[in-house]
């Protein structure tokens, strides 16, 4: 019979997690993370393979606990076109108050990921067409409400905001300036015709 594991594996995810999207995949070590979680090399292998499968873990992890529970949420929310304004607010509210400038682990990955991690480029390629799904559900709905004046085709919208917000994110890590954020960010949602970022003297 196998023994009871004697640690928490969601509290040493999430600090394994924490561990890659502060430092990185190649910066993160073996021992940097035994030596943060409290386990033995044995330990963690047992538990979550290898420091690439680890890694993969921490990823969904972080997805879990931000990018999937947020549209979910936006997706219930009443107003479609303010949805997506939300969305793009709740980001440059995170980006400008990360003073680690650690950006979104997420995007962080598709500069982490070697030539022959066919696998964790896939994983990513499925979380931005999750997101592009996201706009463009939330477009088809303001449309059909008569929320949109825009005549150009939602799939391009889609398309473009999810552009968008790559870019952003890649700024904030580098510049994380509340003008150059809020108006890459509210150009694309006046050219889509959506609702502007709401102005707060917090942001």
């Amino acid at each position: 019979m196998a023994r009871p594991r004697e640690f928490d594996e969601d509290a040493v995810l999430d600090i394994a997690t924490d561990a890659f999207w502060t430092n990185g995949f190649d910066a993160t070590s073996t021992r940097d993370l035994t030596c943060s979680t409290g386990l033995t090399p044995s330990s963690m292998y047992m538990a979550f393979g290898n420091k690439r499968d680890l890694y993969r873990l921490s990823l969904d992890n972080y997805l879990k606990r931000s990018l999937h529970e947020k549209v979910a949420r936006l997706e219930a929310a009443p107003d479609a076109a303010l949805a997506i304004t939300t969305f793009f607010d709740e980001i440059v509210l995170r980006s400008l108050g990360d003073p680690e400038r650690r950006g979104c682990l997420m995007v962080n990955t598709i500069f982490e990921s070697s030539a022959g991690d066919d696998g964790l480029k896939q994983r990513v390629a499925e979380v931005l067409a999750f997101v592009e799904r996201f706009f463009l559900g939330r477009l088809r709905v303001a449309q059909s409400r008569g929320q949109l004046t825009t005549t150009s085709p939602l799939e391009d919208i889609a398309r473009h905001l999810l552009s968008v917000l790559l870019g952003m994110r890649v700024l904030a890590r580098i510049r994380p300036e509340e003008e150059l954020l809020t108006g890459a960010v509210d150009q694309a949602l006046r050219g889509a015709g959506l609702p502007p970022l709401p102005s707060s003297p917090t942001k």
